[in-house]
């Protein structure tokens, strides 16, 4: 019998036994090999001598289960561990839903895969209904699905487009939502959980049962229909030879729904063959590299209340609605009242998407303030600035916010571009200037590059890095230098393309070679999103400080005022916002394409990882997945170039330095990037 060290137990005088499960050695509670094994001796127990009834709960002041612990996926080197991994905890789950008593998993805070698999075991699920509780199946964002009886149970009792959904998505839901689809059976505030639950024990309620549409949608004919339409709906996100899980969820349903063993077997099966792939390994290294930038700095150290943002276009007005949206006070300065006008109505309708009820809205859109003459720059913890990129213009702002702020705020600036060093000549205290730059759709890219100089001080930096976290954003830190990290790496890589088009390749063909990569856009169409008159201000401050040679066709199309999906008009025409795409242009040599764009990326990352723009590869990999949506399924730039082999590659680069130009001559920073353990 394993020594039962995580998991606490007591028996009131109602003879209901509550199992809590609180982990040793750290903050959040997940399903180890070693915590299951503690349960499976636990049930030994409690099947021998059953209680009235058995409520699990978590000791944790912030979660209930986190899910299995993703480290020791890495250890698994073979299917067949795989599988008795899985099957362990199949059956252990199997042993919780036999039970003869009355099961009830009582969730607060956040209740993850496992987790969630382990309470669609019990008989009930009850949730605390608090902002900081979210249950879900998030295994997709791994490359695997549910494994221990998830996509079993949960079609069984859910309306197949809900449970389905959940788990092709991995989105997490707000206790009540969850309710409303069936996944928990009642929610109740933190003063009445423990009551509830306690009455659910005692008075067991109707069992939760597939709704009437769910089991019509499940019927044999109607399910293999709906499975396509949902393979098609993911196919348009997610290709299923970069993404299997998805696909292996919907396989699943169809094939084996109302066959339970048969079902359970595939299950475990499924995960065990997508577990051995790159894929999953390296989706795995990209949760890791969230969790180590949700880490960094210490958020707790700076609790800013007031922001104020100064420029009121489409960064800076994104950037002061996202952070009222967050809960800060936000004033917003413009010249005149015509350019605040655009944000406001920006504003509006992020908070319409974003925000649940009408209360909230009000009270987010009751945060942003507009402030012509700057009033709120005095009562401000952090001042960003977000006009466009003019090194005279900044300057003449500095000089103005410098003595009207208070002690200790920080100063930020959002250049895309501007080495900081420049920027801060006209300040007394230079120090206190930091970058905070954030990316375009600020609301959906989680990156934000905080940008420092040698003579940055480290309590401005960190004060950055909090306030970063506060917002719900991955801070990154960068060394100042032309472009820093993203932009510095991303331009190359859309020069190559606007050099290719300028060669008469497509721009359909240009983006397909990208996104058969992994890409999430290709790069002419994010050259036409990000603006190309944005671009070519870019690449004319990158081709100055690195030499890139910047194609005469990007000139010709920002001359002739077609900046892209803003203007209607750019590489593509837009109609509605869409870009429109020729089905049946010339797509050319697709690999040739691929390599050149693939190569010039690569590079810059080597060289930028050679000029210690961060600190090492590991944050270079973050910065790319998380700033510009590289294929998180390759794992970043510096797992990729490992994975095909840094030998391999520079050959085939050498190769066309000789053929296309010496812009795919290596860097000596490639020198670092292969992999020395």
């Amino acid at each position: 019998m394993s020594k039962v060290t995580d998991w606490n137990s007591h028996s009131d005088d109602d003879g209901i036994l509550w199992l809590t499960l609180d982990m040793q050695g750290t903050a959040t509670n997940v399903l180890s090999i070693s915590v299951l094994e503690q349960l499976d001796s636990l049930l030994d127990d409690i099947e021998a001598n059953p209680p009235r009834a058995l409520i699990f709960r978590s000791g944790k002041s912030k979660g209930f289960i986190a899910g299995a612990d993703v480290n020791e996926f890495l250890d698994v080197t073979t299917t067949q561990e795989a599988l008795i991994m899985i099957k362990r905890g199949q059956k252990l789950f199997s042993r919780v839903e036999a039970l003869p008593c009355t099961t009830v998993a009582m969730i607060e805070g956040f209740c993850m895969g496992g987790g969630t698999e382990l309470a669609l075991a019990c008989d009930y699920r009850l949730a605390l209904d608090d902002s900081a509780t979210r249950i879900g199946l998030p295994e997709v964002k791994l490359g695997i699905h549910p494994a221990y009886g998830g996509v079993v149970r949960a079609t069984a009792i859910i309306n197949p487009l809900k449970s389905l959904e959940i788990m092709l998505s991995g989105r997490a839901l707000r206790p009540r939502a969850a309710k409303a689809i069936g996944l928990v059976d009642m929610t109740q505030p933190q003063r009445q959980i423990e009551r509830a639950a306690r009455g659910i024990a005692l008075s067991p309620p109707p069992k939760q049962k597939m709704p009437l549409l769910g089991k019509i949608l499940s019927l044999p004919g109607i399910r293999s229909l709906l499975a396509g339409f949902m393979r098609q709906q993911v196919a348009k996100k997610a290709p299923r030879q970069h993404y299997p899980a998805p696909y292996a969820i919907l396989d699943l349903w169809a094939s084996y729904y109302g066959n339970r063993k048969r079902m359970m077997e595939e299950e475990a099966n499924s995960v065990a063959r997508l577990i051995q792939g790159d894929k999953v390994r390296s989706l795995i290294r990209v949760f890791f590299l969230q969790t180590r930038l949700k880490g960094l700095g210490d958020k707790h150290a700076f609790t800013p209340q007031h922001v104020h943002v100064i420029g009121a276009g489409t960064m800076g007005g994104d950037i002061a609605a996202w952070c009222a949206l967050r809960g800060f006070n936000v004033t917003l300065q413009d010249r005149e009242a015509k350019y605040l006008s655009n944000a406001f109505k920006s504003a509006h309708r992020l908070f319409g998407k974003r925000l649940k009820t009408t209360a909230e809205r009000n009270a987010a859109l009751d945060r942003l303030i507009p402030d012509i003459n700057g009033d709120g720059v005095a009562h401000a913890d952090v001042v960003i600035e977000a006009i466009f990129e003019d090194v005279d213009a900044k300057h003449a702002i500095y000089r103005d916010l410098e003595p009207r702020m208070k002690p200790g705020a920080v100063l930020a600036t959002n250049t895309s571009s501007i080495p900081l060093e420049t920027l801060a000549t006209v300040l007394k205290a230079p120090d206190r200037l930091v970058g905070i730059h954030f990316f375009n759709p600020v609301a959906m890219m989680p990156l934000v590059e905080i940008v420092k100089t040698e003579s940055s001080s480290e309590s401005t930096v960190e004060n950055a890095i909090a306030f970063t976290q506060h917002i719900g954003k991955l801070p990154l830190p960068v060394k100042s230098s032309p472009g820093f990290l993203v932009n510095r790496i991303l331009m190359p890589y859309l020069v190559e393309a606007f050099t290719l088009y300028d060669e008469g390749i497509a721009a359909e063909a240009i983006d397909k070679a990208a996104t058969d990569f992994g890409m999430p856009m290709g790069p002419v169409e994010l050259a036409d999103t990000v603006g190309l008159d944005i671009c070519q201000s870019v690449a004319q401050n990158l081709s100055a400080a690195f030499g890139i040679v910047v194609p005469g066709g990007l000139k010709k199309f920002v001359d002739s005022k077609k900046f892209g999906k803003k203007s209607g008009q750019g590489f593509y025409h837009y109609k509605k916002g869409k870009p429109v795409k020729d089905k049946d242009v010339d797509l050319g040599d697709q690999k040739m394409i691929q390599n050149r764009l693939v190569y010039r990326f690569l590079n810059e990352a080597a060289a930028c990882l050679q000029e210690a723009i961060v600190t090492d590869k590991d944050l270079l990999d973050a910065g790319i997945i998380f700033g510009t949506g590289f294929a998180p399924f390759r794992g970043g730039p510096m797992n990729y170039s490992q994975l095909q082999g840094v030998d391999t590659i520079l050959q085939s680069m050498a190769e066309y330095a000789e053929k296309y130009g010496e812009r795919f001559t290596p860097v000596d920073g490639w020198s670092l990037v292969e992999d020395k353990t």
